[in-house]
């Protein structure tokens, strides 16, 4: 029986370090999975961050393109007004003319 129980004793010596073995790798492989999740998170909030900052760009490049437009509009109506004046007093002055002849032997 002295055998036995020394068999069984290098047994259970040998679970024990099995299991101890087990939980070490369990832990160690709750450290990657939580190193992996705490990656994965910051590579989230960096690309959130990244998005946010593309809209506040492109919301800038078409609130610039928006005003470019609005000047350009703003111009041009400015040089028709005054194409448009031009005209006018032209025709005015043609009808002063035209009313002086008629009016003046």
């Amino acid at each position: 029986m002295d055998v036995s129980s020394r068999v069984l004793s290098e047994l259970a010596s040998r679970e024990a370090a099995l299991d101890a073995q087990i939980e070490a790798a369990r832990a160690q492989a709750k450290q990657t999975v939580d190193a992996a999740e705490a990656q994965a998170a910051g590579i989230v909030q960096g690309a959130e961050a990244q998005v946010k900052a593309m809209q506040a760009e492109h919301e800038q490049k078409l609130s610039a393109e928006m005003q470019a437009v609005r000047d350009a509009a703003r111009t041009q109506a400015g040089e028709q007004a005054q194409a448009t004046r031009t005209r006018a007093s032209d025709k005015l002055g043609q009808a002063v003319e035209t009313i002086m002849r008629a009016v003046l032997p």
